[in-house]
């Protein structure tokens, strides 16, 4: 009877039985996924607070209360992106399934991250729910537009901003700003490298007086009515 139970398991021939201690182990670890994956569209819960300070209760009370069979919470930041139980939420997640927040901003903090986040729930085969914000339920086809309108929204504004920065920079210009690292010599500094270096002076001497290296000298052009007057 035992063989016939184990020939049941896809991955019951990749056990190493003889080793019964490790081969237990694994065998309830694969037992264990395969219970949690037996219903099917399950809801997954995730719940996040920023600072220990704060509470996890209202969150975990509400989305239980909600059905979610599994609450991965966290005490994190929303800024960051590598949050590691929005990870293991997002790992979990399957075909048919559904993640349950209480609030949208529990799971991003700008309309770029949410859209991040949608991708790899849709990625999955499943849906978002929030429960402060019941048209954030992409199960339905009202939801999904309103979530597209969202993304041509969020597109347009990545538009805008990078009109804005490359006319910014292109103003800059030309009141003269420069951009980039500091230069290492002053104008002064540089005229009078090069007149040293026209002069014969190597290139490690004159990098020493200036405390700099030989390549920054050597990459100063001699002015055109210098190298003409040679």
């Amino acid at each position: 009877m035992a063989g016939s139970a184990f020939s049941t398991l896809p991955a019951a021939q990749n056990l190493n039985l003889t080793h019964k201690p490790r081969a237990t182990e694994a065998l309830g670890e694969f037992l264990n996924e395969t219970s949690e994956r037996k219903d099917a569209n399950m809801i997954l819960g995730y719940a996040r607070v920023s600072s220990d300070g704060q509470s996890l209760d209202n969150q975990l009370s509400a989305l239980r209360a909600a059905g979610a069979e599994r609450v991965y919470s966290e005490k994190e930041s929303g800024a960051r992106a590598d949050r590691n139980a929005l990870h293991k939420a997002l790992q979990a997640l399957g075909e048919g399934d559904t993640l349950l927040v209480a609030k949208l901003d529990r799971l991003a903090r700008s309309v770029f991250d949410l859209l991040g986040s949608l991708k790899a729930i849709e990625t999955k085969g499943a849906s978002l729910k929030s429960l402060s914000e019941p048209w954030a339920d992409t199960s339905s086809p009202h939801s999904r537009l309103l979530l597209q309108m969202l993304a041509s929204i969020a597109e347009f504004e990545r538009h805008l901003i990078r009109s804005r920065c490359a006319d910014g920079i292109k103003h800059a210009k030309a009141r003269g700003v420069r951009f980039g690292r500091p230069a290492s010599l002053t104008q002064h500094q540089q005229a009078e490298a090069r007149a040293r270096r026209s002069g014969g002076e190597s290139l490690m001497s004159i990098a020493a007086s200036y405390n700099v290296s030989h390549s920054t000298i050597s990459r100063l052009q001699t002015p055109l009515h210098m190298v003409a007057a040679e």
